[in-house]
């Protein structure tokens, strides 16, 4: 399991940490006042909402998933809120829970760190926005040329492959580029929490988190909080050192041709100020003619 931490551990932590956010109020329940020893619902509470017994939740909540069903996650999914990212990863525990004991780890295949020459060929034609894959541990697989000009200093920051999570937390730069570090910083993090249910065994992930809890503190906390995310659509406020300030949207988009890397797409509205600082930043790197990008 990643950075040590058993699946029980991590199933426990985890509904512990999301049934703490919630009030009885939030549930629909009574709240008759007496002193709580812990903030947030009761695990009777939660039982009680979920449409399930005491005791069952309590094992449930101490790790014990064997056999757990698709209805019990969804009952517990309703009882705790449980966004659509927060219930795809309760399930990814789980389903690593009862892959027995000691699972055999999985190959990660080649194709997770590099492009196909068909794709490769598609990301260098799209000329005209940047374009980023990245794969499931946030580490740079490949660029179109004005993604490679976009995000040239996390590109630059260490030897390849190139990680955004260590970018963000581990060189100075990030937090002058990234305008709105702080929100990108959780992101980042509950992004690669999403990333580890679905792949608890995958070393290279594993070892990613111990380095950074490691030597960041902040990320070490923002990892104990066991939020997670999906990494889809939204905003993008950068400030790229030769253009300036630009807002960016995206679209994320998972790669049927090569299974397990995301391309991450970045616009911005034709007339606007980011529109023009993009083309700009073309113009200036020489990627209106060069099409050229190297793989990560």
């Amino acid at each position: 399991m990643f950075i040590g931490m058993s699946t029980d551990a991590e199933i426990s932590e985890f509904l512990t940490s999301r049934r703490g956010r919630l009030t009885p109020e939030d549930v629909g329940l009574p709240d008759f006042g007496g002193r709580r020893r812990v903030p947030g619902l009761r695990r009777e509470e939660v039982a009680l909402v979920a449409g399930m017994s005491a005791e069952y939740y309590k094992r449930l909540e101490r790790g014990n998933a064997a056999g757990v069903s698709e209805a019990v996650i969804d009952g517990v999914s309703r009882a705790l809120q449980l966004d659509e990212a927060e219930h795809a990863h309760l399930h990814d525990l789980i389903r690593a829970a009862n892959a027995g004991a000691h699972p055999r780890p999985r190959r990660h295949p080649a194709r997770k760190t590099q492009l196909t020459p068909d794709m490769r060929q598609t990301i260098d034609a799209m000329s005209t926005v940047p374009v980023y894959v990245q794969n499931g541990r946030l580490d740079a697989v490949a660029t179109n040329a004005l993604g490679r000009a976009l995000f040239s200093e996390l590109l630059e920051s260490a030897p390849a492959p190139a990680n955004a999570a260590r970018f963000m937390f581990l060189d100075t730069r990030a937090q002058k580029f990234y305008r709105e570090w702080d929100a990108q910083a959780r992101q980042i993090v509950a992004v690669l929490r999403a990333e580890a249910g679905r792949s608890p065994f995958d070393r290279a992930l594993s070892d990613l988190v111990g380095e950074l809890s490691t030597r960041s503190e902040l990320f070490r906390r923002l990892w104990g909080a066991h939020d997670v995310r999906e990494h889809r659509t939204g905003l993008k406020a950068l400030h790229h050192p030769l253009v300036g300030d630009l807002d960016l949207t995206y679209q994320a988009m998972d790669l049927a041709s090569d299974r397990g890397l995301q391309m991450v797409v970045f616009s911005a509205a034709p007339g606007s100020a980011t529109h023009e600082r993009l083309q700009l930043l073309a113009n200036l790197t020489g990627t209106a003619v060069d099409a050229t990008a190297g793989e990560r």
